[in-house]
């Protein structure tokens, strides 16, 4: 995991050395040996005109997972929304953020 950081890091400079710009993204795999608990069960709120509940998931802190509550984004016509979530890659965990797709 220590690498992994290390790697971004010199990303991170390397980008701002050639003067890249908060446009240009950067992604970077979590992946980790420890599987995440069961995801917690939540009620969610009454729905919002305009808005898409992102359900609650697992972050990997660097040595633990820990709970990000659900919240509340605005909608974009077109799109649904994929949540977050952990997928069983071999013998390892890997991180899937959430995201919009057509």
């Amino acid at each position: 995991m220590r690498i992994r950081r290390v790697a971004l890091c010199l990303l991170i400079a390397g980008m701002a050395g050639l003067g890249g710009t908060a446009s240009q993204a950067a992604s970077v795999a979590v992946e980790i040996g420890i599987a995440p608990p069961p995801p917690r069960v939540v009620a969610v709120p009454p729905p919002r005109y305009g808005y898409v509940w992102v359900p609650g998931y697992w972050r990997w802190s660097g040595h633990h997972h820990v709970w990000v509550n659900g919240y509340w984004v605005r909608e974009r016509p077109g799109y649904h929304w994929i949540p977050a979530h952990w997928t069983h890659v071999g013998p390892r965990w890997q991180f899937v953020p959430g995201h919009w797709v057509r």
